[in-house]
């Protein structure tokens, strides 16, 4: 109890109508879990979970759409629909029941959605500027539009207040309110215009006295908006925080804290900021804007440890503290500050395959927690297995075979784990020895401290045989070997290229005229790429798809493209490399272009190549004789979440699986997702 009383994340906190039990809050976020634009089941367990794990206020809907001119962007909710209200209803007793309080955010998209897409109505906007994110070519909104816009605002809060929410909150950063306010966005020269402040603000102020009237006194408001959009010609501070002081008084009960502008994925990636960039880099400034209003103020941007959020709230930055992506990468984080586990939660790494993925039109996703999103049919917490212990060797330390590894010892069972290299990590190592993206290594460290806490025991250096799996009397194996770079691809010239691991290993420096071919469409080739040009040789990335990387997401690719623009990477696209010879002491190499059916010839120093990896399998095979299931993995089983039972084998000695790049080149997230469901029930 004494830890509770000092610690300033576990002190409550009067916001409106609700008694928060800490300061840890989930701000708006849509993961993209709706089905035909409703909160259903999928979606209210995943706030529910962060409900059990403790948070005091989880945020959902983020953008739900006010209005059918509004078209989901990326799965949001359809509050401007009636029947919406009993799965709101039935997510606020879900949430509630666990302790927590729940609100939704609602708004207008603005442009910030697409014209070919849900009812093909046209997009409205202040003026008739086209979004650089989603190419929308606006239409000019008239009066009539304002008017019933106004009124779709006051209706969806009617309908989050009938379903037994806590609140609401508007969103006023690169939206259809906030787009009358920035001059970035309003060229008119009505009287909703450019004339005056006034002039700007009498849209927005008309949303919100309809919506203050249509909440009642109890129902709380809240804003989240940019108070500077950190660009030329954009809302700068000091008007943002006049804008800030206009609103308040009309009924806004808190405000959620943005810098920044998200029309374009360079801009987004300033307000979402990935890895790679410092932690919480808004924080000073939401305590800035904290100083001058008299509300409650939140705030959320890379805010991802515990330590960071605490000096938020010790030192008066902000009321409430934002971690979203932090509690997609461990929805108990408050529980676990309450048990004395601080050390025991899962980082998030800022790898924002979260966001990527949304942006990419699936689903949000943690990188290295499967369970997040999948709540109908995975558990955040492992349990132990009812019958006797067992004896389970891994073979290899990658995040495949960790994850395996502390899932099998919290099942109770001895782990033994063989590695080949002098230290664990596998591909992540790899990945994380660039130096932006370093914090990837995390996924790492928190298995290796699980797995020590788990009495698991962890062997490196031990390149193993046969032989020496079986001297462990092992009842099962998991085969993690991952996978090697694949180069046989080409017709020619295999063994004249280099692969990206060798160069962010540094084993090599390529020097001259460098070609990186590309046919993965993923990080591992851009990240060879950045080490490339950072060294200062003259690098042409290659590929045969028709865009750059699609595989990365819009909060990532900033990053790297900022690389490629300092240090003039040129980039061709829609060409196959097939063939590299050795010429007059260069590289020959042969670029087929399907569009064209033409090959043509090219001269450069080094090839470095990424497509993807083979399978290290040669140990599995070795032991699939020997095992009771030969290798057979029961797929209908291990989507249920039930016990493998194959035997093709009766004499055999063990149950053999192989997960990861082991099977097949993939990536972190289905490493870990493997090896979690199917030791789950092991």
């Amino acid at each position: 109890m004494a830890h509770q009383l000092i610690d300033p994340l576990l002190q409550p906190f009067q916001l409106k109508n609700m008694n928060l039990r800490n300061r840890v809050v989930s701000t708006s976020h849509e993961p993209s879990y709706t089905e035909d634009g409703m909160p259903k089941r999928r979606y209210r367990l995943y706030h529910e979970e962060k409900a059990k794990g403790g948070i005091s206020l989880t945020m959902m809907g983020g953008s739900a759409v006010v209005a059918p001119d509004s078209p989901s962007a990326f799965g949001n909710l359809h509050v401007y629909k009636d029947e919406i209200v009993p799965w709101l209803s039935e997510l606020a007793y879900g949430v509630h029941e666990h302790g927590a309080a729940v609100m939704c955010q609602i708004t207008h998209l603005g442009r910030r959605t697409s014209n070919y897409d849900g009812d093909w109505l046209p997009v409205v906007y202040p003026s008739a500027i086209r979004e650089p994110a989603h190419r929308s070519f606006p239409k000019v909104a008239e009066e009539w539009d304002m008017d019933r816009i106004v009124k779709a605002y006051a209706d969806a809060t009617a309908r989050c207040r009938a379903a037994g929410l806590d609140g609401i909150e508007l969103e006023a950063y690169t939206h259809l309110l906030d787009a009358f306010w920035s001059p970035l966005t309003n060229h008119r020269d009505d009287e909703y215009g450019m004339g005056s402040m006034e002039d700007r603000l009498r849209f927005p102020l008309r949303v919100i006295r309809a919506v203050r009237e249509a909440a009642g006194p109890d129902f709380a408001v809240g804003i989240r908006m940019s108070l500077d959009e950190d660009l030329p010609g954009g809302l700068q501070y000091e008007d943002g925080i006049e804008i800030a002081k206009r609103l308040v008084p009309e009924g806004i009960d808190f405000i959620s804290v943005i810098k920044g502008y998200m029309a374009s994925d360079e801009a987004l990636s300033r307000v979402i900021p990935p890895m790679g960039t410092p932690v919480a880099p808004h924080l000073s400034f939401a305590g800035q804007v904290k100083k001058e209003l008299g509300i409650p103020v939140m705030h959320a941007a890379r805010i991802n440890d515990v330590a960071t959020a605490r000096h938020a709230i010790r030192d008066g930055l902000l009321d409430l503290v934002g971690m979203t992506r932090a509690h997609i990468a461990d929805p108990h984080i408050v529980a676990k500050i309450q048990a004395g586990e601080e050390d025991r939660i899962r980082p998030c790494v800022g790898a924002t395959y979260c966001l990527d993925e949304i942006y990419q039109n699936r689903d949000a996703k943690c990188v290295h927690n499967p369970s997040t999103g999948r709540e109908d049919r995975l558990p955040h917490h492992v349990s132990k297995a009812t019958g006797p212990a067992r004896t389970a060797v891994v073979i290899g330390a990658g995040p495949a075979g960790l994850e395996a590894a502390r899932v099998l010892g919290e099942r109770g069972h001895r782990v033994v784990v063989f590695e080949a290299a002098d230290t664990p990590g596998g591909q992540v190592k790899i990945a994380a020895s660039s130096p932006r993206r370093r914090d990837l290594i995390s996924i790492i460290e928190w298995r290796l401290d699980e797995c020590k806490l788990l009495g698991v025991d962890i062997r490196t250096s031990r390149y193993v045989d046969v032989d020496e799996v079986l001297a462990e009397n092992p009842d099962i194996v998991v085969v993690a070997t991952g996978g090697v770079p694949n180069t046989e691809f080409l017709t020619e010239g295999a063994n004249l290229v280099t692969d990206g691991w060798d160069v962010l290993c540094g084993a090599v420096h390529p020097r001259g005229e460098v070609m990186l071919y590309d046919d993965n469409g993923g990080h591992p080739g851009l990240d060879a790429t950045e080490v490339l040009a950072r060294s200062g040789v003259a690098v042409e990335f290659v590929t045969p798809e028709r865009t750059l990387a699609p595989d990365v997401g819009g909060v990532n690719y900033p990053g790297y493209f900022k690389v490629f623009a300092e240090h003039d990477v040129h980039v061709t696209l829609n060409e196959r490399l097939t063939a590299v010879r050795r010429k007059d002491g260069r590289l020959e190499v042969d670029l087929y272009n399907e569009y064209a059916h033409a090959t043509r010839q090219r001269m450069v120093d080094h090839v470095v190549v990424e497509h993807g990896t083979l399978p290290s399998d040669e140990l599995y095979f070795g032991l699939v004789a020997g095992s009771t299931n030969l290798g057979e993995v029961d797929q209908q089983a291990l989507l249920n979440l039930q016990p493998q039972d194959v035997v093709r084998n009766p004499g055999g000695g063990y149950q053999l699986f192989r997960i990861g790049d082991a099977v097949a080149s993939r990536n972190i997230h289905a490493a870990i997702y493997d090896a979690f469901r199917l030791c789950l029930v092991l």
